[in-house]
């Protein structure tokens, strides 16, 4: 009979290494619940302010819960993660740290924005912008193949640091298991964030999770695949999207300059300074590939969802 375990909240790791110990050991069919840290392990609190960022101790970002042992888990297999619950615990953050993001070299100065999540289905970055939650762990993954250690911000064809924002409640996550009993680790959750999480923060929280894991033997898969329960962006689609363009030979030029025009557009049409409105582009803009065919020129394009503003 499938059982329930509980991971330990004391036991973090802040990279990826297939020789760490498990945490836990279970079966294929069992859930775990988790109680996942905010990526910046607790330097980031209510009370921080712009400057904190620069103060990071970037050996403890990224605490991830794990490993978890899953027997009989192999090479060539593949691990199963149905995401059953996640619930942000009361308040985010998002922030610009100088030195990461897409437009790293326009947003060069720290921003910490605070969020209040404590109405559980949405959160207002302002008044008149209130922004629905869709929570997600940014980080799922199993343990590398390769020796380690390896850092956790890139990742890999064994999962990972993804901030896949679709991988939400009622997803399959499947992965392809690496080492013997995958060694799978969570984090990095995120209450919200819009596809590309473009100032490389989303709404960074501390959050409780429950996933089921199962082993299928007679599947074997390259890189991380999933499956939604339903259309992707239905607390957001109500009232249509504004879009911006990027045209570009380089796709993430072309991204840069998609993003560059959504943000000059937010600042002057609802009156946001640019680091507010790249920030919030972060947590509510999906980037697309548009065109991918007609050389030597890409087409990538920012959608704004017009929902989260009062009408």
């Amino acid at each position: 009979m499938a059982r329930t375990h509980f991971f330990p909240e004391n036991l973090v790791h802040y990279q990826w290494d297939r020789s760490l110990s498990p945490g836990l050991e279970i079966e294929s069919g069992d859930t775990v619940v988790f109680s996942f840290r905010d990526v910046s392990d607790n330097q980031i609190t209510p009370n921080s302010t712009a400057e904190d960022l620069t103060r990071l101790d970037w050996n403890r970002v990224y605490p991830l819960a794990g490993p978890v042992f899953v027997k009989g888990a192999a090479p060539g297999d593949t691990l199963e993660v149905e995401i059953l619950d996640l619930h942000p615990r009361g308040w985010g953050w998002t922030g610009i740290i100088p030195g990461f993001g897409l437009l790293e070299a326009e947003f060069n100065r720290p921003y910490l924005h605070i969020w209040d999540l404590s109405p559980g289905t949405h959160a207002w970055f302002k008044p008149g912008i209130r922004v629905p939650l869709d929570p997600f762990c940014g980080t799922m993954g199993v343990a590398p193949a390769e020796p380690g250690p390896h850092p956790v911000m890139p990742p890999g064809k064994f999962g990972g640091n993804m901030d896949i924002r679709h991988l939400t409640v009622g997803t399959r996550l499947f992965l392809p298991v690496q080492v013997e009993g995958a060694l799978f680790s969570a984090g990095d959750c995120h209450a919200a964030q819009g596809d590309g999480e473009v100032c490389v923060t989303g709404i960074e929280c501390p959050m409780y999770g429950a996933l089921r894991f199962r082993v299928h033997k007679d599947r074997s898969i390259p890189e991380p695949q999933f499956q939604t329960p339903g259309p992707l962006t239905s607390k957001y689609d109500a009232r249509g999207y504004y879009a911006t363009t990027g045209i570009s030979p380089d796709l993430m030029e072309a991204a840069r300059k998609a993003l560059r025009h959504m943000v000059e557009h937010m600042s002057r049409t609802y009156g946001l300074t640019p680091e507010e409105a790249y920030v919030l582009a972060s947590i509510v803009v999906d980037l697309k590939i548009s065109e991918v065919v007609d050389k030597p020129n890409w087409i990538v394009t920012a959608y704004l969802p017009l929902a989260i503003f009062e009408a």
